[in-house]
């Protein structure tokens, strides 16, 4: 059974190096066990869909939820899907810094990253979006 898994976090050290480690190890680790997903990050915020078998993407949140390179770990949303949204990636990456700003605005009430502040839904379709307007990179 395929389920995707919206959650947002707080980064621990926002330096480039850190952030890629954490893509890096994604990467390396997600293809073996049927995981799929993009990791959007932006002021600080990380905004992650991960996809897969219900008892992989649970495992792999709790990974995260004790990583200590995140905080304030919160799900927006847990659902069975039938189908992926993000099969072709290992874990794009969203590119906040090339974005238009209004596309940010069209989802909250600041033109910035900010999904505790919005609903699990919003967030996602924040996501599909930014998929549409090729606003991932790094399908690896």
């Amino acid at each position: 059974m395929l389920v995707r898994l919206l959650y947002a976090s707080r980064a621990m050290d926002t330096s480039p190096e850190a952030i890629e480690a954490i893509l890096s190890q994604s990467r390396q680790h997600n293809p073996g066990c049927g995981i799929t997903g993009v990791l959007c990050y932006g002021g600080g915020i990380f905004l992650q869909a991960i996809e897969g078998g219900r008892s992989a993407v649970s495992e792999l949140y709790g990974h995260i939820q004790r990583d200590p390179r995140h905080q304030d770990v919160e799900l927006l949303q847990f659902k069975e899907i039938q189908e992926r949204c993000f099969g072709g990636w290992t874990m794009g990456q969203v590119n906040l810094g090339k974005i238009n700003h209004s596309i940010l605005l069209k989802y909250s009430e600041r033109p910035e990253l900010d999904p505790y502040s919005v609903s699990g839904e919003v967030s996602f379709a924040l996501l599909q979006e930014l998929m549409a307007t090729a606003s991932i990179i790094g399908r690896a």
